[in-house]
């Protein structure tokens, strides 16, 4: 069985590779006995821990069939296959930053800042060469997570952007629901339905964005979105950079969260060569930059 188990994965693997990732699916789910009913009817499994009967320990095929459902953008089987490979292997790196990626796309941005933290601790700790996507993903969350607070502030300060967002918001909910009876009366196909619900999610985005642009411009200090430059940031702990530092690599990070990190690794955090306390200049420009926009910007601090 677990011969059998092995080559459905290794033929999954070739799938993967060629680009057919409804194939590597299928084959994932083979090697568990489990059918891929998962991704063909569109129907989110109400238990993640799926029952499964070959090679039900290997978290490996977990993480390689959660990778292939990112590939097709379903991603309540990817967080189901995350947790089980998790639950298998709580070291599981991939099965974190895989989980993280699902959590962003579902908008889940606390649950996917936690996932991908966790990611990069096991990462710093076992030396893997991801630990550059890691950091973006991580930066990605906070984002989202920022968003979401922010948003919240721009809807609290105008009774009328509130109603109206909410008013878009509702008519593609009633689109998404459209869609949905449409599958369920097999009109369309899964990937067809998929695509249209992405397009009305999108359509509703950037009309919620032109509202919100035009609400600024009635009330700039107000209403106006707050951003924090990408520059500006910590590649280890994501927050704005306070005693900058740049490396022998040319990456710049604030120097606490460096030397803490150099306690464990004596590695860059990003391109894992070889680092030193010693190795560290200070990045007078930048810190300049950073105390100069906190300064006209005291809201970032808590960003």
């Amino acid at each position: 069985m677990a011969t059998t188990a092995f080559a459905l994965k290794e033929q999954g693997n070739k799938a993967f590779k060629a680009g057919d990732y409804k194939e590597a699916e299928e084959l994932y789910s083979k090697a568990y006995a489990r059918p891929p009913a998962l991704l063909r009817t569109g129907i989110s499994s109400a238990n993640p821990r799926r029952s499964i009967q070959r090679d039900a320990a290997n978290p490996a095929l977990f993480t390689n069939r959660a990778f292939a459902c990112i590939k097709l953008q379903a991603w309540d089987a990817c967080v189901a296959d995350c947790l089980r490979a998790i639950e298998l292997q709580p070291q599981s790196m991939k099965g974190y930053y895989y989980l993280a990626q699902a959590q962003v796309a579902l908008h889940h941005p606390h649950e996917a800042l936690s996932s991908a933290s966790t990611a990069y601790d096991i990462c710093l700790r076992t030396h893997d060469s991801s630990a550059s996507h890691i950091s973006a993903l991580i930066l990605q969350a906070k984002k989202e997570k920022w968003e979401v607070k922010e948003r919240d502030r721009i809807r609290r300060r105008s009774d009328l952007l509130r109603e109206l967002e909410d008013g878009l918001l509702r008519t593609a909910d009633v689109q998404c629901l459209q869609v949905d009876q449409r599958l369920k009366h097999l009109e369309l196909d899964p990937v067809a339905g998929r695509e249209e619900k992405e397009e009305i999610a999108e359509a509703a985005r950037r009309k919620v964005e032109e509202v919100r642009n035009a609400f600024a411009v009635s009330d700039p200090v107000n209403l106006a979105r707050r951003e924090v430059p990408d520059y500006l940031i910590d590649n280890i702990s994501f927050a704005i950079m306070h005693d900058p530092v740049v490396t022998k690599t040319g990456n710049s990070y604030d120097r606490s969260t460096l030397l803490e990190h150099l306690k464990r690794s004596n590695t860059d955090p990003l391109t894992r060569e070889p680092l030193t306390r010693e190795d560290l200049r200070p990045n007078l420009a930048l810190k300049q930059a950073c105390a100069e926009f906190l300064e006209e910007n005291g809201w970032a601090v808590d960003w």
